[in-house]
């Protein structure tokens, strides 16, 4: 009876153990990547944590090291809003939003065609035109400043709308055609020869069939273009007027409520007041950005 147990319980210690190995080996990763993603999300967090800290720290306490919130007020907020300090944040809020919806709607517009024929049409010239949009989004834009102001200048666009509108399509134009192109180019063929079979022509295949289906990603597109044009500053700083100035160069401009002082609070309110649409405009449409990024093919 014992040597039959003994043996019984052998490949059961056995099993237990290789048991307890897979456990580990699965543990082991998983911990791993919790801990490296915990590390990337406080390295991207805290400098946004401290912004917030500081907007709604008095003034007398700029520097203060505390780690949390202490003296804390809302004056900060109305310094951001104060039209008599200068500070127009209101109206540079409303010229962003408008000259990053212009941009994003043109560069979709002019983007979506061309990755589409980048994708799927042949032509002569097909690698020429690629290279240069490449060329055109790797080219630093500091060296684009006195060229566009001496030619607004000549054409009285100096100050203007257009004049901030303008570069701005042509940063996010390139980066427009590489990401949608990148996705027509996965899309099976068949879906668009079974529409031309159909009797649709080739713009009728695009509009009813393969536009719809590259919807998550012109989504995508259409997102991480509106932030981009939302982010510039260099050219805009050189460009825009009082008027026509976005928030990027308000901010910039901004004077505080006390004299011959920066006014890091009301800078660091003014840029939570900025960043937060766009962390919740992120946040609410995160899974249409994922499923743009990862698309590109039929599955079934």
């Amino acid at each position: 009876m014992t040597l039959a147990a003994d043996r019984l319980r052998i490949p059961a210690e056995r099993a237990g153990a290789r048991g307890e190995v897979r456990v580990k080996r699965h543990v082991g990763p998983t911990l791993r990547t919790g801990i490296q993603a915990a590390v990337i999300a406080l390295w991207c967090l805290l400098p946004f944590y401290w912004m917030i800290v500081t907007s709604f720290r008095d003034v007398g306490y700029t520097f203060d090291p505390t780690p949390f919130f202490t003296h804390v007020t809302l004056d900060n907020y109305a310094t951001a809003f104060s039209t008599a300090l200068g500070n127009h944040l209101g109206r540079a809020l409303l010229n962003s939003v408008f000259i990053g919806a212009v941009v994003t709607i043109i560069a979709l517009l002019v983007g979506t065609t061309a990755a589409y024929a980048l994708a799927r049409l042949e032509f002569r010239g097909k690698s020429l035109i690629a290279g240069a949009i490449l060329a055109a989004s790797m080219f630093p834009g500091v060296a684009l400043i006195s060229p566009l102001f001496q030619l607004f200048t000549d054409i009285g666009w100096m100050g203007s709308y257009q004049a901030l509108i303008l570069p701005s399509i042509s940063f996010v134009l390139p980066l427009t055609v590489y990401t949608l192109a990148s996705f027509f180019r996965e899309m099976p063929w068949d879906l668009e020869e079974a529409a031309r079979i159909d009797g649709c022509t080739r713009v009728q295949a695009f509009r009813r069939i393969i536009l719809p289906l590259a919807a998550p990603a012109v989504f995508t597109t259409a997102i991480l273009a509106f932030i981009s044009s939302w982010n510039e500053y260099l050219i805009s700083s050189q460009l825009s007027s009082d008027a026509t100035q976005p928030v990027t160069v308000a901010i910039a401009s901004f004077a505080g409520s006390q004299p011959h002082q920066e006014p890091y609070t009301a800078v660091m309110a003014a840029g939570t007041i900025v960043t937060i649409p766009l962390v919740i405009l992120v946040l609410v449409f995160q899974r249409r950005i994922v499923a743009g990024l990862t698309a590109g093919g039929v599955k079934g």
